[in-house]
């Protein structure tokens, strides 16, 4: 990016300008004061004290280490409710699976509000109610937030941004560059639903069905699959912003190998498909809020299926990954395509 250029809304969209815009700007500027991965959450240990154990030990004990995951979001949505879900609930369910998609079990959020002067205050009462209800849902509490009010016409009603920390067991190690040749690729219910449930309320829309988001904590999900799966289970992903195309096409590049997808074997609510359809829109690019993608060793996958269908997911298996990079569709016809990142958004303001 030259120093020239002006940020457009595409750069939040969390395709190939978004990428660009964190490399070449943010982690450039950054430098070695970053440390992060590039997963949606990143992995800290943290030494324990010598000598902390049980109440009354005198001989000194072995310090353990224990390792947290780490993550921060923000939500822009637009509008602030919209079927399924609202700006709250979408908020505490983001930061919980950004967690949950390393394998932690989250166990508590921030919250902070950054409200347009002129909001009424039933709105924002509305959005704490959600936040409370979907924390509970998700096991989690809210240990800090702040609060700011900036002038009317600088924030378009309500910004939430949220942290949050979970605990991460011993021996689990998945990450977005984890995967391997042979794995199978599964994701865990009907893909698009939150884009077209956000892009109908915004645009006064109405289909027959009524599509409602998938906002939902995916930590019981997540923490299903770690449990019975251990050392098989390499990845996992949400693909929220810029779809599955963006998640598998980051999951490939990470961890330098092939993804090939059966496109008959995708699930997609025919609500979904039609107004994707009418609207000009690929669902392979649609946010999703309250889906996972997890790449499994061979021959693990029916038991990684049932593991999910019994945590009420709808799950299916859709590919392999493979030697080489990139993401290949095996189209409906039985033709074959390339399943590139978007560039930029189909579909702002999302999340």
């Amino acid at each position: 990016m030259k120093d020239t250029d002006r940020i457009l809304l595409a750069h939040g969209g969390g395709g190939e300008m978004t990428a660009r815009l964190v490399e070449e700007v943010i982690l450039k500027g950054l430098g070695d004061a970053c440390v992060g991965s590039l997963d949606d959450s990143v992995v800290l240990e943290l030494a324990a004290a010598p000598g902390s154990g049980a109440k009354g030990r005198t001989a000194p004990t072995k310090a353990t280490a224990q390792r947290i995951a780490f993550t921060t979001d923000s939500f822009v949505v637009k509008p602030l409710f919209f079927p399924g879900g609202d700006v709250g609930r979408l908020a505490v369910c983001g930061t919980v699976n950004d967690l949950s998609m390393r394998g932690a079990r989250p166990i508590a959020l921030s919250l902070a509000f950054i409200i347009e002067e002129g909001l009424e205050v039933s709105v924002l009462r509305r959005v704490v109610e959600s936040v409370a209800e979907a924390a509970h849902e998700a096991g989690v509490t809210i240990a800090t937030g702040d609060t700011k009010v900036v002038e009317r016409g600088s924030a378009d009603g309500l910004f939430v941004n949220t942290a949050g920390v979970g605990i991460v067991p011993d021996g689990v190690e998945v990450s977005l560059g984890n995967a391997r040749p042979g794995d199978e690729v599964i994701i865990s219910g009907p893909i698009g639903n939150h884009a077209i449930a956000v892009l109908a309320q915004r645009e006064g829309l109405a289909f027959e069905t009524v599509v409602k988001s998938d906002a939902a904590p995916l930590n019981r999900q997540a923490g299903a699959l770690v449990a019975r799966l251990g050392a098989n289970l390499h990845v996992m992903n949400d693909p929220t912003r810029s779809g599955l195309a963006m998640s598998l096409n980051t999951i490939s590049c990470a961890s330098n190998v092939a993804v090939e997808i059966d496109e008959t074997a995708v699930p997609v609510d025919s609500a979904v498909a039609f107004a994707a359809e009418m609207l000009g829109l690929d669902v392979f690019t649609l946010a999703n809020e309250g889906k996972l993608v997890a790449f499994v060793a061979e021959g693990t996958a029916k038991e990684a299926v049932s593991v999910l269908a019994a945590q009420g997911a709808h799950p299916a298996v859709i590919g392999r990954a493979k030697e080489g990079r990139g993401v290949s569709l095996v189209t409906t016809g039985g033709g074959r395509r390339i399943l590139e990142a978007p560039y930029g958004e189909e579909a702002p303001r999302i999340c």
